[in-house]
């Protein structure tokens, strides 16, 4: 019996020496032949840390390493394109323009709203 070779895209790569590979496959269903979309999750051994998530890898099974991890990955097809700024960090810089001048921001309004009220009287 042969290996298994699998396709698929790192989803994470934060263990040492273990990715997560996410291998997607279109099946049509068995009645109503509508094609529907199912994903797995595998871990495999990358010996010498070099895949990053969003990389497309090919894995191949193997006789157990650890408790999870049953593939090894044999090449890298695909370097990813993943941004190396984190969500958290995108925000921070308006969360910080507003945080540091809310007074400035109130004092805009309440001028704006003086400018309105000066209008009406004056008609």
């Amino acid at each position: 019996m042969s290996a298994r070779i699998l396709q698929g895209v790192v989803v994470s790569d934060k263990m040492d020496k273990t990715v997560v590979v996410n291998v997607a496959r279109r099946k049509q269903h068995a009645l109503y032949r509508k094609v529907i979309n199912r994903s797995k999750r595998f871990k495999a051994h990358d010996a010498d840390n070099e895949c990053n998530v969003g990389d497309v890898v090919r894995i191949l099974e193997t006789s157990p390493i650890s408790k999870d991890k049953r593939w090894r990955v044999i090449e890298i097809l695909e370097r990813g394109d993943v941004a190396e700024v984190s969500p958290e960090d995108i925000g921070r810089s308006i969360e910080e323009e507003v945080q540091a001048s809310p007074t400035a921001a109130a004092a805009a309004a309440e001028a704006e709203a003086g400018d309105a009220a000066a209008g009406e009287d004056a008609s």
